[in-house]
């Protein structure tokens, strides 16, 4: 609570108003009586439980029962650590397939829901989840404001048509799908499909302006596309993580789109991460939120929350993890040779360019 000082001001009848601090009471004293007369009592006004329950009517609040929430000392970001093992979640997902019709399959998705708070939150700031496509099957074409980035986790020969291309997507492929343009998903191969959807949902809580359109037929026209911005494939990603492999056991590859600047997007983005078998990589914490997908690899990241709670999430290939922003991050390959590999979608575009971006590098 703010603490309160005394004041003065001076009435145009030269007499002042004197606040008392911590009191229930204003006097109006005469400046005559300065000889220490008694102050003539004004009057009397409500206590201060009857202060807060007045003003409540007048759709106000006093900030300084709250000022520490709001301006807190550290950033604190209601989500907290939280871990999906693929090897939990792929049974259930398959079971959608039987229980969700091909006719609804845009929906046939698990939403991976942070537990300190709602859908759509996988942290405060982005939404993930695990969507599957069965052979021969399209989810119907649609459109809408938020943004889409989807990370392929498990299949081959499924297809997003994206404004009239046509997208094959492989294992750890990234493929976009920005911003009110039209698209659809199918599947031309023999097994399941299934992608790690991140759209920036959780920003339309606070500006109400996501909605979508349904396209009048079951798939929007498209040609098969071979060289798109808006299809990201993973082995020239894993080429530039390769390049000083040798001597270096750590490195970081920043996603980025001809289409779109800088990011992939102006809200939310992607990163890929390299750690060799046996290496950690340096405890850094910064103001952005990830959530991290396994790509391939065993091994182990060791998290602080921003209240320096410490835990540690096992993982392995196709797991998924979130960490909420301004956490401390240290990831460690446990495989006796090669690499672990690690993708994540982050909120980076969207923190920096509101010039809220911090990073710090712990011992």
């Amino acid at each position: 609570m703010l603490k309160r000082y005394p004041f003065t001001t001076t009435t145009h009848h030269h007499h002042q108003l004197e606040i008392q601090p911590n009191k229930t009471q204003f006097t109006m004293a005469n400046p005559a009586n300065v000889s220490g007369a008694k102050s003539s009592t004004l009057s009397t006004l409500s206590t201060e439980d009857q202060f807060y329950t007045d003003i409540a009517s007048k759709n106000v609040e006093p900030l300084w029962t709250v000022l520490n929430k709001m301006v807190p000392p550290k950033p604190n970001p209601s989500s907290v650590v939280t871990a999906w093992p693929y090897e939990d979640l792929r049974p259930v997902l398959m079971q959608s397939g039987i229980v969700v019709s091909a006719e609804e399959a845009e929906r046939r998705v698990l939403m991976l829901v942070n537990p300190a708070m709602q859908a759509p939150y996988t942290t405060d700031t982005i939404y993930a989840g695990l969507q599957l496509i069965l052979p021969g099957e399209t989810a119907p074409a649609h459109r809408h404001v938020a943004f889409a980035l989807r990370f392929i986790v498990e299949g081959s020969r499924g297809f997003t048509a994206v404004e009239g291309q046509k997208l094959m997507m492989e294992r750890g492929d990234v493929i976009l799908t920005p911003s009110w343009h039209w698209h659809d998903h199918g599947s031309e191969g023999d097994g399941p499909m299934v992608w790690l959807d991140g759209l920036d949902l959780p920003v339309y809580r606070f500006l109400p302006v996501n909605f979508a359109e349904n396209y009048e037929e079951a798939r929007y026209p498209s040609e098969l596309s071979d060289n798109s911005n808006w299809k990201l494939p993973w082995a020239p990603v894993q080429a530039v993580l390769d390049e000083n492999k040798e001597t270096e056991t750590y490195a970081r590859y920043d996603y980025k789109s001809g289409g779109h600047g800088k990011y992939l997007s102006k809200t939310i983005s992607g990163q890929a991460e390299r750690v060799n078998a046996g290496a950690s990589t340096k405890k850094v914490r910064e103001t952005v939120s990830f959530v991290y997908h396994v790509y391939e690899g065993e091994g182990y990241s060791t998290i602080v929350s921003p209240e320096g709670k410490e835990e540690k999430v096992q993982w392995k290939g196709k797991d998924t993890f979130a960490v909420p922003a301004w956490s401390t991050i240290s990831h460690t390959c446990t495989q006796e040779f090669g690499s672990a590999y690690l993708f994540a979608i982050n909120d980076r575009p969207m923190v920096e360019s509101l010039g809220l971006y911090k990073r710090q590098e712990l011992k």
